[in-house]
């Protein structure tokens, strides 16, 4: 009988880190066969009004050295059709500083605002995970309520 061949220790760093994502959506109650994509390899859920989507993301790069990242993002609002762009730009900066480990970001292409955090997953632990996890689940869920309360013209 052969001797089945080693697991990378980056395997098994990303293998822990999926295992606590999943603990993490059971503590709070949802079912992690319901809210965890297997073909996109993603989980999703509702938190309030902010959708929430987890994925991990895996860098590998020319010399075949690989990075994986945690990345958790929140749709927040449709981008503006407004004159006062630089106002609504400023103030997604504001927030950028104020809220730590939230940033608000834009995809290329995309016509949307939307909450996001990453992570290298390198070391991370329950605690950690369970910490950002949540507090990104609150500052999404009063991010988009607040900025559409203050740029009503926008949406």
């Amino acid at each position: 009988m052969e001797n089945p061949a080693p697991v990378h220790p980056i395997d098994i760093n990303y293998m822990q880190v999926t295992e606590m994502v999943h603990c993490y959506v059971e503590s709070v109650g949802l079912n992690r066969l319901q809210a965890y994509n297997p073909v996109n390899k993603n989980w999703l859920w509702k938190k309030g009004t902010a959708n929430i989507e987890v994925f991990i993301n895996r860098l590998t790069f020319a010399d075949g050295h690989r990075r994986d990242f945690i990345k958790i993002f929140s749709p927040i609002m449709d981008m503006p059709q407004t004159t006062k762009l630089l106002e609504f730009y400023r103030r997604l900066l504001e927030l950028n500083d104020e809220k730590l480990g939230i940033k608000l970001t834009m995809q290329k292409g995309a016509n949307k605002i939307w909450a996001t955090f990453e992570r290298d997953i390198k070391g991370m632990d329950y605690n950690e995970l369970t910490t950002f996890i949540s507090d990104f689940e609150y500052w999404a869920d009063v991010l988009d309520d607040m900025l559409k309360e203050e740029f009503p013209n926008l949406n």
